[in-house]
């Protein structure tokens, strides 16, 4: 849970910097298209977590 909260605040403030969207917005984008992935389990309990927003969004 540590991982996911970490990655999806990531790209809170990924997108407020580089999209200049405000954090209530970003946050909506990343509930509605974002999708967590775990990207290492090999050494647990540290977990690797990613998050993923498809490019297509801002075209």
């Amino acid at each position: 849970m540590t991982g996911a909260r970490q990655a999806v605040a990531g790209a809170i403030d990924w997108l407020g910097k580089t999209r200049n969207l405000p954090a209530e917005q970003a946050y909506m984008l990343c509930s509605v298209c974002g999708d967590l992935r775990i990207s290492e389990i090999v050494d647990a309990p540290n977990w690797v977590v990613a998050f993923y927003l498809p490019r297509i969004v801002f075209e």
